[in-house]
């Protein structure tokens, strides 16, 4: 692609993160020094905004609010969940013909990387010359290619956390305690509930990932063995499970423009296990149920220092690439592990087909039978989520009086 010289616009897309400003503000900070780069614009609520022509001038803020905005969890941009129709795409090249956008970046999931590949694809058509690519983020780290996107560290560092709370209250007034863990289809993020366990009796005891079927009968037997064992147990869910004929339990019905369920947003599936339980166990059974919900995904003061660094990275990479001399005209960021003792990444581009829409699963090497994870698992997230806070015990042998 021969060089471009014009306007960029960025947009923020899709679920926020406690680390997607990052990537904005890396992706700021590098277009700044580029002599191709006239203007730099936000759109609001991204694919929305560019419709409406609704930008912000990024050139105008400040190094000291970029600074404070980069560790502000959420999209500083504002975010959507649209797909552009048709006559859509064809309008937002109005708007990049009108304002002369040679450069556009879209900082989202698997969704986002659809748009930005369906506006790319868009360009050809129109006979534009468009530099399009995804920067990428998700709590539920289930972008194809890459080894983990950013967001899932802080989000696997805030469930992990919020495990060991909850085991933790569940010693002081034991019962069977179910927390309901975002990811949609994918067990990463429940997965990383497992980082909360330091002893053999820490919770949870029980972890279900949606790429494992769920079986009704064999979760009950799994709670009764745990609870006659410890007279306690903690479960993590993935609001994904789903039964043998494909049926999401935590579904509602409401489906988005990428045709998208929605899932546990609700409540209804802890409501349900919860139900269940007292049903076929006991009544009198202390049974307590929480659905994490959005706190998960975007809570301020539990980040990885990981994600957020590599969160910066991928924004800046991004420019870097769309710079590039003889570089690609487009692609999706994606990370890359380097061999060795100490964890590293590595950056590289991937074709925006190769990200958009289709997702992937947790590999088989990281689930554990119907209710678990693998010390595989445990390598791959820990550097992730970073060093966890260290608790203390009592030794609670009984005294002969």
């Amino acid at each position: 692609m021969k060089k471009l010289r014009g306007n960029l616009v960025v947009g923020q897309s899709g679920g926020p993160t406690a680390v997607i400003n990052q990537s904005l503000v890396g992706l700021v900070e590098a277009a700044l020094g580029r002599d191709e780069i006239d203007n730099i614009y936000g759109a609001r609520h991204a694919v929305k905004g560019i419709l409406a022509e609704d930008f912000v001038d990024l050139r105008r803020q400040s190094r000291e609010a970029l600074e404070a905005v980069a560790i502000t969890p959420c999209a500083a941009l504002g975010s959507v969940r649209k797909k552009p129709t048709d006559e859509e795409r064809r309008k937002v090249f109005d708007v990049f013909k009108k304002n002369n956008i040679r450069f556009f970046f879209y900082i989202g999931g698997n969704d986002s990387a659809e748009t930005a590949h369906l506006l790319a694809e868009q360009g050809k058509l129109e006979n534009y010359e468009l530099c399009a690519f995804h920067v990428p983020k998700t709590i539920d780290n289930d972008l194809q290619v890459t080894d983990h996107c950013p967001g899932y560290g802080s989000a696997a560092r805030f469930v992990a956390m919020a495990l060991t709370g909850s085991d933790l209250d569940n010693r002081s007034l034991p019962g069977i305690k179910i927390d309901v863990v975002m990811g949609r289809k994918a067990g990463f993020l429940t997965a990383a509930s497992a980082l909360a366990r330091r002893r053999e009796d820490d919770g949870p005891h029980l972890i279900y990932c949606p790429e494992v079927i769920f079986n009704e009968d064999r979760f009950i037997a799994d709670v009764d063995t745990i609870y006659k064992k410890l007279g306690r147990c903690v479960i993590a869910v993935s609001e994904g499970i789903h039964r043998a004929d494909g049926t999401e339990i935590g579904a509602t019905g409401e489906v988005d423009s990428h045709g998208n369920v929605q899932l546990s947003g609700s409540g209804a599936l802890g409501d349900y296990l919860t139900s269940m339980i007292k049903k076929r166990l006991g009544e009198k059974l202390r049974v307590r149920a929480d659905t994490l919900g959005y706190l998960q995904r975007s809570f301020p003061g539990v980040v990885s220092a990981t994600d957020a660094e590599e969160a910066r990275r991928v924004g800046r990479v991004a420019v870097a690439e769309a710079m590039r001399e003889g570089g690609p005209s487009g692609g999706s960021i994606a990370l890359r592990r380097t061999p060795g003792v100490v964890y590293n990444c590595e950056t590289f581009v991937t074709e925006l087909a190769n990200v958009a829409k289709n997702t992937r699963s947790m590999p088989p090497a990281f689930l554990e039978g119907d209710n678990g994870v693998t010390s595989a698992f445990i390598d791959y997230a820990r550097p992730l989520a970073g060093s966890l806070p260290a608790k203390g015990m009592l030794d609670l042998t009984r005294v002969k009086l």
